[in-house]
């Protein structure tokens, strides 16, 4: 939004200056971005007369001219335009002034005359879009002074950034209300005189709407006997000082109460409208339209329409129809003022890529009670600019009367949710200051009426935040909030978040790097993956209604995703080298969930590249030196051994979507997740030139088995413990695990640990399908040190009993 300063002090006294306003404003939440000073490049352009024109005595086109600029001497100046004539006052830009498009005026020759200076026209000037000749200054004007002075063009204008909530903003008179409450200004909203003759306005035209949710509001005026022509200087000056193009005077008032107030407005040639009436209903489903640009829209039976009696005229809220266009002909007008539906309207606006100043402010909502005021000071614009007569009232229908809500404010909350010491009295001036009523009767709680341009304002706790906001956010002390409880009993509050802090710790102790990654990934990414079949899957992903973009339309079903979109811009930026988790939810659909979906918490790991840093003894390029499955196996283990968790096993799967190999983490049988390599051509998709492996893990099941189990303290061994080797034989389809759980079964009280030393398979004899497995069997007593006689009775027993469970043989 562009804020003039000089049409700002027409509705409040600000005196101040542009960069204290923009910092007021900016700490109110309504944030200038710049300060922008549209006319600065007329500061060297000045006010001359021409003394004489005659023809340039090499040219027909060209003119010699003398001007006088206040100067002892006149500037001989040649001009091209055909309109320069003597006594005439005309704008001159100087030697060394610069233009609006970058030009820079130089002495200079022409066909061997000599020019010092240029007699500019409104496009050189940046006052206008069209011009056929220079533009003549008409009044009284002293020469030599610049053109800032004498047209009154020294203004400042502030962009400022509204957010979503603030449709009230987008407006003159909004921003005058927030500054004069901020500067305790008064309000002075424009008035205007409109006098009325002729007929009733409704009996010269009808309004029907069919769907009130749609159009809660039409009305509509009528000028007759206008003329279109050029807008006045001032008029046009205000708009280009906003960045508005001016057009001709009806449209340009349109535009102008649009800036002002902050409502759109639509003016049609009446004696293109059939009837004449208007029907305000919702299009045909693959109806076609012209709009005012040329281009033909195929519209849906959503979008809304405006129709006379017997065709569509305007797309409502977008733009008006080439067929019902005000043209040079034009002498009489129906003006339009209407509310439409926000969400209609920004639906229509976006699929068809349509967006404009209308369907901007239309999709943020606009003052319904105050635009019978914004259509009566346009039409009083009208007909000062254009001419004509009004004729009487105003033809209406109104299906959905506006209604305020009334809100209950106690100012003792506002003072504890604020932390401030605030008076009644500056709650009450300060709510009514921004528009609202406020009925308190001395009570403790008082009901508060918003006016209807600030729709964001729909409970207490709004208005709360709107007297923080306008006593200073900046100004609000910054005071730790007293902690009631010792941290360990917060901790005990937010299980799910202690929990998770202590998985990233260990991430961060591991050496692996933390990685944030959005919710929202796209339907591309989880076909390639496996996770999605069809866009219409709602068994297993969520889909967003309105998304910011096609590449995060879903809601992730699960960290992978995420995960793959870091590895890939890492690798792109030649970080080859990756070992990354994350903790985050997913999200399931649930529908006996109040949101509908489920959103358990998952641990996201991702490994590639070298095992062991560059450099000597480690070559770079070794395959022995890249990271495999076993190291993403020996991280989930460790994390395991971390919470003091029982060990985990692993299964196979064999049509897993993402990763092949791929294995099931089992802990105690119960599945806690996956790990594996990832498939090639997903790999492939995030530029890895070596393997990459995945791992996700339910950290809910982990949080809950931690939880569970209980911690004991063991003492420490005091005697030596006694190991002895042992090389089992077996056939490949008795593996080490079966061999190990066999010897754990015998259940031998002094067997302290089992570990797997070596695997031998025979390469000159693969047909005798053997395979060798060497074990290192500990034992300890807890009370004396054991004699190799009884080690070797138990290890010979050990043996005995491992053969009676197990078609094995020692070496």
């Amino acid at each position: 939004m562009l804020l003039s300063l000089n049409w700002l002090r027409e509705f409040t006294p600000y005196e101040g200056s542009a960069e204290q306003l923009a910092d007021r404003l900016t700490m109110l939440g309504l944030e200038v971005e710049e300060i922008i000073r549209p006319f600065a490049h007329l500061a060297d352009v000045v006010v001359g007369r021409v003394l004489e024109c005659d023809r340039h005595p090499r040219s027909d086109r060209l003119s010699l001219c003398k001007v006088d600029i206040g100067q002892v001497k006149t500037l001989p100046i040649v001009c091209g335009a055909p309109n320069v004539a003597r006594g005439q006052l005309v704008a001159v830009a100087k030697p060394g002034a610069i233009l609006p498009d970058g030009k820079e005026i130089v002495a200079t020759e022409i066909r061997g005359e000599t020019s010092l200076g240029m007699i500019c026209s409104e496009i050189e000037l940046g006052l206008g879009d069209e011009s056929d000749g220079i533009m003549v200054l008409e009044g009284h004007f002293n020469l030599g002074h610049s053109l800032l002075r004498v047209l009154d063009l020294k203004d400042e204008v502030l962009n400022i950034s509204i957010t979503p909530n603030r449709g009230d903003c987008l407006s003159v008179l909004g921003l005058a209300r927030e500054v004069a409450a901020e500067f305790n200004l008064p309000l002075n909203p424009p008035q205007s005189r409109l006098p009325e003759e002729g007929p009733e306005c409704s009996e010269a035209v009808s309004i029907a709407i069919d769907d009130p949710g749609l159009c809660p509001l039409y009305q509509a005026r009528i000028i007759q006997g206008i003329r279109i022509a050029p807008s006045p200087a001032w008029l046009k000056r205000r708009l280009l000082a906003v960045g508005q193009r001016p057009i001709n005077n009806v449209v340009d008032v349109t535009n102008y109460i649009l800036m002002e107030f902050g409502q759109p407005l639509h003016a049609f040639d009446l004696a293109k409208l059939a009837g004449p009436a208007i029907r305000v209903a919702r299009a045909e489903e693959g109806q076609r339209f012209t709009t005012l640009d040329g281009k033909e829209r195929t519209l849906l039976a959503t979008d809304l329409l405006i129709n006379d009696a017997e065709k569509a005229v305007a797309l409502a809220g977008v733009m008006g129809g080439a067929n019902s266009e005000v043209t040079e002909t034009t002498t009489d007008i129906l003006l339009e003022c209407a509310v439409f539906n926000p969400i209609s309207i920004r639906k229509t606006s976006r699929r068809l890529g349509l967006s404009s100043e209308s369907s901007y402010r239309f999709e943020r909502g606009v003052d319904q009670p105050g635009s019978a005021l914004a259509l009566d000071r346009a039409m009083a614009l009208i007909r000062e600019t254009a001419g004509g007569s009004v004729l009487r009232g105003t033809v209406k229908s109104e299906p959905r009367p506006w209604q305020a809500p009334r809100i209950a404010f106690r100012p003792q909350r506002a003072t504890k949710l604020l932390g401030l010491s605030l008076d009644d009295a500056f709650c009450k001036t300060t709510l009514q200051a921004l528009g609202c009523a406020v009925a308190d009767d001395d009570q403790p709680v008082w009901h508060v009426t918003p006016p209807g341009s600030r729709r964001d304002l729909e409970r207490e706790a709004d208005l709360i935040e709107e007297i923080g906001r306008c006593y200073g956010l900046d100004r609000i002390p910054a005071v730790l909030p007293r902690a009631a409880k010792s941290l360990d009993q917060l901790a005990s509050l937010a299980p799910r978040t202690d929990f998770a802090r202590r998985v990233k710790t260990w991430g961060q102790g591991l050496g692996l790097t933390e990685v944030v990654n959005y919710s929202f990934v796209s339907t591309q990414e989880l076909t390639l993956m496996g996770l999605m079949g069809d866009l219409a899957d709602a068994e297993t992903t969520i889909a967003l209604r309105n998304p910011l973009s096609e590449d995060q339309n879903v809601l992730r079903p699960q960290l992978a995703p995420g995960l793959l979109q870091s590895v890939r811009h890492n690798l792109t930026q030649g970080n080859t080298t990756l070992r990354l988790f994350e903790t985050a939810v997913v999200f399931q659909p649930d529908a006996g969930s109040e949101t509908g979906a489920r959103e358990p918490s998952r641990l996201g790991l991702a490994l590639t590249g070298q095992r062991h840093p560059e450099g000597w003894p480690h070559p770079t390029e070794s395959v022995a030196n890249s990271v495999d499955v076993f190291d993403l196996k020996g991280v989930v283990e460790h994390l395991l051994r971390h919470l003091r968790l029982p060990a985990a096993t692993f299964r196979t799967l064999a049509d897993h979507s993402i990763c092949l190999p791929c294995a099931e983490i089992l802990l105690d049988g119960e599945s806690c997740g996956w790990l594996g390599q990832v498939r090639a051509e997903i790999a492939e998709s995030c530029h890895a030139r070596r393997e990459l492996f995945l791992a996700e893990i339910d950290l809910d099941l982990l949080q809950r088995r931690w939880a569970e189990s209980v911690q004991s303290f063991t003492a420490l061994p005091t005697f030596p413990p006694v190991r002895r080797d042992m090389t089992v034989i077996s056939s490949q389809s008795v593996t080490c695990a079966a061999i190990q759980e066999a010897i754990q079964s015998t259940d031998i009280k002094l067997l302290q640990d089992v570990i797997l030393v070596d695997r031998f398979l025979p390469k000159t004899q693969p047909e005798a399908d053997e395979v060798r497995h060497t074990l290192r069997l500990t034992y300890r007593h807890p009370e004396r040190s054991l004699t190799n006689e009884e080690i070797d009775q138990l290890h010979q027993g050990l043996c005995s009993r491992l053969q009676e469970q197990l078609p094995v043989r020692f070496s």
